[in-house]
């Protein structure tokens, strides 16, 4: 059974940073794209999820505009674990992020439980 694990998360004043880590067991990660997703605080629709940050298998990674900068996402391949590395945090970067695992052929979607980010003004 694949399961990510998400960690990291807390509570941080604004300009600081937090690195979230992912952990996944049932897979190799190397053979999957990971993602990093933020659901805003009070959301609970799933399909609303933010695409934070994608690493492919090869390796590219991928930043959406708003984390550019700020934000890098780390492959372990021998930890088997994904990292979210965020520097000066935005009171708008507050949320759960969640790890997420799919196949190359998008077949599946495996989603971590989520780990909350709060970031104070």
């Amino acid at each position: 059974q694949v399961q990510p694990a998400e960690s990291g998360g807390g509570l941080v004043q604004a300009g600081g940073s937090l690195r979230l880590s992912c952990v996944v067991s049932g897979m190799n990660i190397s053979d999957n794209v990971m993602s990093w997703y933020r659901q805003a605080p009070g959301e609970q629709r799933e399909e609303l999820r933010e695409l934070v940050a994608t690493i492919t298998i090869p390796g590219a990674k991928i930043l959406e505009d708003a984390m550019k900068g700020r934000f890098a996402i780390s492959r372990d391949n021998a930890k088997n674990a994904v990292y979210l590395q965020m520097n000066s945090l935005k009171p708008e970067d507050s949320g759960v992020y969640y790890c997420n695992a799919r196949p190359r052929d998008d077949s599946a979607h495996y989603w971590g439980p989520g780990t909350l980010v709060t970031v104070s003004s």
